[in-house]
């Protein structure tokens, strides 16, 4: 029998792909200030600027909408999400909020304050801002091999265990907990070993401090431990996701990633007393403990999600896609971030456009000409969304200057892979031609979703 990855699902229900020419794209993104978060979505014809909360959802989901229970105090849909839930992420007390997000901000609004560090294999964007906010430090502590982006190595997410030893040793009285995002999203989906979580368990150990999990990609990066981590192949994902999770004493998690759920997130600890400083600042900001700013209906989707998201065939389906992409493109010897992750293929924009400086940001010109050519959206990564500027207004720029491509869950097919991976081939074939680009209006804060932009 031959050995086709194909969709594990049937379609049953479709949406129609708005076509639309160059001289009107260029017109839109024109109006939009050249940002890609300013396009209206009927204006995108395929859409993968991000993973976030834009997953087809089964048709059990669909049922668990239409029969939820929108009770204000104990919905029987909070109870169903609080059991499987438990079981995941192997934690005792689960709080539903709205998105992953809301979660950090509620956890650190609760926990940081001026002058803390929270290391991290590497914060996310909207991580990092709600640490921001607090007057703390979001240090990012990425492997040497996390920061080589054409490096084929199996776990390029992992931590540096040996930095964070180092800090800890110089500065453990402003640390009051240690972070772990799996996968390692600003590191370009890149898993994290199971070894490597281990180890900083017992560095947090040893320093008495807890270890935080962002698991938004539990489930992805369960399988990457499967595929390629020893003695893991034999277990089953979900079973490598329990024991995964269960290292950590808090999970913020995302249901928009691996729940396959369009909205929410959870909370998931064991400590009863930090729990409660929790959920009395939830019912001020999100919304009574058993709900956190959900629908009743919400609660169920995530709570089936969260069945589906570790079948394998599913998952092997997941990774298969991205990895056939980067292997089209690697093949071209396009400056495709190796090995494949689990969520998106990432493209160094700097290597991609050698002729455009830092400062003229080569990943707004890739994602825009991307844009331009096949009606395609991305989300630059890079100098502008992690760049900062110094008290004398110079740019700071990050170690990889980077242009995702995230794949939404179940709603692409292999067809439109290949569009995508043709328009980027094409483009590189004529990369010279293309120019850079400066601030028009630059945000203070999270500056790749609000900034506009103008030709160099």
């Amino acid at each position: 029998m031959p050995d086709v990855v194909f969709e594990p699902f049937k379609i049953k229900s479709v949406e129609p792909i708005n076509f639309s020419t160059v001289e009107e794209r260029k017109a839109w993104l024109k109006e939009a200030g050249y940002n890609m978060f300013g396009l209206p979505a009927e204006r995108v014809m395929i859409d993968l600027l991000t993973d976030s909360g834009t997953s087809a959802m089964s048709h059990n989901q669909w049922a668990a909408l239409i029969s939820g229970d929108e009770s204000y105090a104990g919905s029987k849909d909070f109870y169903a999400l609080e059991r499987v839930a438990r079981e995941i992420f192997q934690k005792d007390i689960v709080i539903p909020v709205h998105q992953g997000r809301a979660g950090e901000h509620l956890v650190f609004s609760t926990l940081l304050k001026k002058g803390d560090i929270v290391p991290s294999n590497s914060h996310f964007d909207t991580t990092g801002a709600n640490i921001e906010d607090c007057g703390a430090e979001a240090l990012n502590l990425p492997t040497k091999e996390g920061l080589d982006p054409f490096l084929v190595h199996p776990f390029k997410g992992n931590m540096d265990t040996e930095a964070l030893k180092r800090l800890l040793k110089e500065k453990r009285e402003h640390v009051p907990f240690v972070m772990l995002t799996i996968t390692n999203n600003t590191g370009g989906g890149q898993p994290v070993s199971y070894r490597n979580i281990s180890e900083v368990r017992k560095i947090c150990d040893s320093y008495s401090l807890p270890l935080f999990i962002d698991g938004c990609r539990f489930a992805e990066n369960a399988y990457f431990i499967k595929l390629r981590e020893n003695g893991f192949n034999n277990l089953s994902a979900k079973v490598i996701a329990q024991k995964t999770l269960s290292l950590a004493d808090l999970v913020i998690f995302s249901a928009k990633k691996d729940a396959f759920a369009n909205i929410g997130g959870l909370v998931c600890l064991n400590d009863p007393e930090l729990a409660e400083r929790l959920k009395n600042r939830l019912v001020v900001t999100e919304g009574f403990a058993t709900y956190g700013g959900l629908a009743g209906r919400d609660l169920a989707a995530i709570a089936q999600g969260l069945l589906e998201i570790t079948d394998e065939h599913y998952l092997k389906y997941r990774l298969r896609t991205i990895e056939w992409m980067v292997e089209r493109l690697a093949a071209e010897d396009i400056p495709v971030l190796r090995p494949a992750g689990g969520h998106a293929l990432y493209i160094d924009a700097d290597s991609f456009f050698p002729n455009i400086p830092p400062e003229n940001f080569p990943g707004i010109a890739l994602v825009n000409e991307l844009y331009i050519r096949g009606g395609i959206r991305a989300v630059e990564l890079g100098n502008v969304a992690f760049g900062k500027r110094d008290k004398d207004g110079k740019h700071i720029f990050p170690r990889l200057d980077l242009v995702r491509l995230a794949m939404p869950r179940r709603v692409y097919t292999e067809a439109h892979a290949a569009y995508v991976v043709e328009h980027i081939k094409a483009l590189y074939r004529e990369r010279d031609k293309v120019s850079g680009w400066v601030f028009d209006k630059e945000a203070p804060v999270l500056r790749h979703f609000r900034s506009t932009f103008k030709p160099a």
